[in-house]
């Protein structure tokens, strides 16, 4: 249970009426097009993002990467998409979560769209770096407008559909990489379809996804956000009674509320449950950046050819599609942190499976392909509970600002330094495999001896407000 918190009673009514009335919507087609479309935005930022994988192999040759080059594909787009999302960070909560993820998806698929046109490795760098810049607006945002928007019990559906179109991307791009093995315009064809998408993902943001209703009444707008849920119970079938602006309260209670400020982020209350949520973030992330930007060339490395290291990446991730389901399915049963214990904790036999791999001589294939399933059903379907575990640690006014912050503080750990450090050692299985298999030991244990469960209606779980009979 949250630990009681200082809030502003009147409000924290406000809004508590408003989440109960959420959550109280039935389950219905209409949330199935906003997760329809939040899922299309998580293919294909998922898309245009893990293709740095390939890219390292494909343009390898035709743009003459050199050591340096193969570097800085490898770790700046990561750290320039912990930068757009630092940038994301600073003003979310201030603008909408549409506003925020509309920018993030056009800057993601303009710049992927101009990969077919670079001529050299500086200007490959330049459009990836610009591309994971843009990225920070959008691939944190998904979280907090499905968590502000689904009812309590269907988060975990959310959840795990988002991460299963992310799966989809991940176990796509490596396939159609490696048949496009050998083409010198390989990596050109790779990138059109994220690149087009620019012509149809923001017109379905724009006119399918509503605005959070509960940014709305934080604003001091309560009827623009009564309208909201209105609008979603009619779009449910009107199986629930209308929302009021009388129900929440009188003009006191719903006048608009300052925003604490940036710092109560890490203030009493909040910073251990900011901390864990960032923590957990970052052991399964560093399972999942070494995995999708180091995999094929560390198998690579290890011996295996091209087309084999991209078709065995491809069929980690496809296991990953399977695995994120049955992780969404779990987190309802055993909660959130448990279910984070299960996917980290549950990927140590196949890590040591592929750390032992090159002492197995003739049986390496079968011990590679065997643990990359496991790890695929496990620790890279961790997300599903992790990302959801983040986004209910943080009260609603910080919400869209905690996000971004803790996937991007997440990412310069896991997804910048981890792989810098490890691109030099790629060709060795045991530092490769075993470091990956520490750090996941270490996260499986985080959530359980430091965190809390946070299963259940958002302003009870993180604003502290008692629940109403």
């Amino acid at each position: 249970m949250a630990e009681p918190r200082t809030v502003d009673s009147s409000a924290s009514s406000a809004s508590f009426a408003l989440g109960r009335k959420l959550d109280s919507i039935p389950f219905s087609s209409y949330h199935m097009s906003i997760i329809g479309v939040l899922a299309l935005v998580g293919f294909i930022e998922g898309y245009d993002l893990v293709m740095t994988g390939s890219l390292l192999v494909l343009a390898k040759a035709p743009l003459q990467l050199t050591g340096s080059d193969i570097r800085w594909l490898a770790v700046g787009p990561t750290f320039m998409l912990c930068i757009g999302g630092f940038a994301a960070s600073a003003i979310s909560d201030h603008w909408s979560r549409k506003a925020i993820m509309m920018i993030g998806v056009i800057a993601t698929t303009f710049f992927t769209l101009l990969i077919p046109l670079v001529q050299t490795a500086d200007q490959l760098i330049i459009v990836r770096l610009l591309t994971g810049l843009g990225a920070g607006s959008a691939v944190s945002a998904a979280f907090p407008i499905a968590a502000e928007l689904m009812p309590a019990q269907h988060r975990r559906t959310y959840g795990a559909v988002y991460e299963m179109a992310l799966a989809a991307s991940f176990t796509v791009v490596p396939f159609i990489a490696g048949l496009l093995a050998g083409n010198e315009n390989a990596f050109r064809f790779l990138a059109l379809p994220g690149g087009l998408a620019i012509t149809v993902v923001p017109v379905l943001i724009y006119f399918v996804l509503p605005e959070s209703p509960r940014w709305y009444l934080r604003k001091g707008q309560p009827q623009a956000a009564v309208d909201i849920v209105n609008r979603m119970i009619s779009r449910s079938g009107n199986q629930v009674a209308p929302l009021t602006v009388e129900a929440l309260g009188d003009a006191e209670q719903t006048k608009r509320e300052e925003l604490p400020p940036y710092w109560a982020l890490f203030a009493r209350g909040q910073l251990r449950w900011t901390t864990v949520g960032i923590l957990s973030g970052v052991c399964a992330g560093t399972a999942y950046f070494l995995i999708s930007v180091l995999l094929p060339k560390a198998l690579n490395d290890q011996g295996f050819a091209v087309g084999a290291s991209l078709g065995l990446t491809s069929i980690v991730y496809a296991a990953s599609f399977f695995g994120k389901g049955f992780t969404g399915f779990l987190m309802e049963i055993i909660g959130r942190r448990w279910t984070i214990f299960y996917a980290l904790a549950g990927s140590l036999p196949g890590l040591a499976l592929m750390l032992l791999s090159q002492r197995a001589g003739d049986y390496a294939g079968v011990m590679i392909v065997a643990g990359g399933l496991i790890i695929g059903f496990t620790v890279l379907s961790a997300f599903t509970a992790c990302r959801v575990y983040l986004s209910e640690q943080f009260p609603t006014a910080l919400r869209g600002r905690g996000q971004p912050f803790g996937e991007s503080t997440g990412r310069l750990f896991a997804g910048v330094l981890a792989p810098f450090l490890m691109e030099p050692h790629t060709g060795s299985a045991p530092i490769f495999f075993g470091t990956i298999f520490v750090v996941v030991a270490i996260g499986a244990l985080i959530p359980l001896v430091f965190g809390r469960e946070t299963v259940g209606q958002l302003e009870t779980v993180t604003e502290g407000v008692p629940a109403l009979a």
